[in-house]
This record gives C-alpha cells, structure tokens and sequence, in this order.
C-alpha cells in the first residue's frame, strides 16, 4: 500500500516554469547587465538540465552572456540569490497560482494519514514561499530543496533521500512529477509515479510513469485527462487517492 506521496514542485505544484523562473531569470539578467534574454523554446532546453545554477552555468559554458565574467562561479551564486528574490516575489504577489487538482489531493493525503514531501532542485527560499503560502494549510512532512543533494535530477538521489527521511521501501511511494527528468529520478529510486504534464513537458517522454494526466482535476472546476494509463483513474474528472491506489494495485 501507499505510505508516502512526494511532489516535485516546479511544473507539478505550480506552472512556474515558462512564466515565472523564465521570467525571473531574464529580469535578473538585465539587472546584472547582461545582453541574455532566454525566450520559451530555449528556456524549454536548458531545463533539461537539472538546477538553477548548472542551468546558468551550462548556459554561459555554451554560449556566453554578451559580457566577458570575471569570475563566473561568484556571478552565478550573486544572479541566483537574486533571481530568488525575484521569483519569492511573484509567489508572494499572486502571480503563479496552484495547478489544478494539487490542493485537494495534498489534503486527501493529509486525511489518509500517509506521508507528504516535496522533492525539488528549486531554491530552498522559493519552495518555502509556495508550501508557507499557496498550500499553508497542508501538512507536509518534509520539504527536499535546492541543494540538499550533489546530483540533480534525473539522478535519483533527492529520492532516495526522500525515502531516508519517510523511514518506508520505494514500493510504498507515489511520487508526482511532470518531466522526463523527474520521472526517470524516480523511476530509478523504484518508485510508482504519475506525470502530469505541462506545456513544456507535453512533448517530452514521460512513457516511463505509470500514469500519465495533463492535471490532477477538481469537482467543479478543470477536469482531468488521462494520456497514458487506465481512463478509470479520472472516471469523476479528478484524479483521487482511493481510486489511484487500486488501479495502481497498490
């Protein structure tokens, strides 16, 4: 049976992707005096590379900012304090709201009684900021972020972690994601996982999840859209707790 459920955060609990780290990224660029502007089809690449910071780097490694850096290393750690201000902001602000769906099945967890983490490569102030305010009135058990791992995803080890920190086997893990990079972390950690995808992720392999929907649903409100996986699972428009754990056969 499902002990413990694990989100990943950015694409899975809030869209932030195209619209906000993008957004914030570029705002923080034009601050430090950079000729980058980093549009959609191009952010969408270099999110194949997991983290903030290797993305920044993997992008001045492959391409520059328009401006010899001194010291690359200093500049990115300076810009990504920055961009987290930024992106802290937005939250705050109302800007990014909840995916639908997220809300109510972190509280069918909470009523089960089973165990909620949140496992991103996001900064540990912008995970805060989401999990203090948008879902305040969540229980979550822990919360896995920025740099608490050497290896980003697709490496499996924020979920291995994750499983040190719940005290339960893999098999007794759901993890959300919506990327193949996500996926395959969590595959690779041998948990069951639902991809629910995105506009950036639409397009990307995710055949490895053992369910994949475009949202997880709410009564009354967006209904839900199986892809890949049993159409039962959203038999009511939303993906639930109960119906999940016996079609996965958990």
């Amino acid at each position: 049976m499902i002990r413990a459920v694990f989100f990943d955060q950015d694409g899975v609990i809030v869209d932030t992707e195209r619209d906000g780290h993008r957004v914030a990224f570029n705002r923080t660029f034009a601050e430090f005096g950079f000729k980058v502007e980093w549009d959609a089809e191009t952010y969408h690449g270099l999110l194949q590379v997991g983290g903030g910071k290797e993305r920044m780097r993997h992008a001045y490694e492959h391409g520059g900012y328009g401006v010899p850096v001194e010291d690359i290393g200093e500049t990115i750690q300076q810009m990504h304090k920055r961009k987290t201000d930024i992106f802290v902001e937005m939250v705050e602000n109302g800007e990014l709201p909840l995916r639908p769906g997220v809300h109510r099945f972190m509280k069918e967890i909470n009523d089960a009684g089973l165990i909620l983490g949140i496992c991103t490569t996001s900064n540990e102030r912008a995970a805060a900021a989401i999990a203090g305010g948008l879902l305040k009135d969540v229980r979550f058990d822990f919360i896995l972020a920025g740099d608490v791992v050497k290896n980003k995803k697709p490496d499996p080890e924020i979920y291995f972690l994750a499983l040190e920190n719940a005290g339960v086997q893999p098999d007794e893990c759901l993890v959300v994601e919506d990327s193949h990079i996500g996926v395959s972390a969590a595959k690779a950690a041998g948990m069951q996982v639902i991809a629910t995808i995105n506009g950036y992720t639409r397009a990307e392999d995710t055949s490895a999840a053992d369910l994949v929907v475009d949202c997880l649903g709410d009564p009354g409100g967006e209904s839900a859209k199986v892809i890949q996986g049993s159409p039962d699972v959203v038999a009511h428009g939303f993906v639930s707790l109960k119906i999940l754990e016996a079609e996965l056969g958990a």
